[in-house]
């Protein structure tokens, strides 16, 4: 298990990375600075909620920290789809970065749901 929580941490800082340049890349109008802003925050935050949750002190600090991973991990997802839903960038620039955050999300929640069993 620990080997899969370095993969995971190794994961999501990689995807907070590829976020970070995605809205380097972004327009510098007021719209796509508010959006690059509020999808850079989320994306961040999953990588480092997803470290603090490796750090719990108890499993229900775990679950707890795991619920915030999948919060923003979910509105990471909502940032990239509404991205290519008002046609900032294309479906098919954002086709790897929108799989990889549907894994993310996908592995979080069930993660947390695992934990929460246990934990009954």
């Amino acid at each position: 298990m620990p080997y899969q929580h370095e993969v995971l941490r190794q994961r999501t800082r990689t995807f907070a990375i590829r976020v970070f340049k995605l809205c380097q890349s972004l327009q510098s109008d007021d719209p796509s600075r508010m959006i690059a802003r509020q999808l850079l925050r989320s994306a961040t935050s999953v990588a480092a909620n997803y470290r603090a949750a490796g750090r719990a002190r108890s499993k229900a600090e775990f679950i707890s920290k795991m619920g915030v991973v999948v919060e923003e991990a979910d509105e990471t997802l909502f940032w990239i789809e509404f991205i290519v839903d008002t046609g900032i960038l294309s479906a098919e620039r954002m086709t790897a970065l929108i799989q990889e955050a549907n894994e993310l999300l996908a592995i979080f929640a069930a993660s947390q749901h695992t934990a929460r069993q246990r934990n009954r």
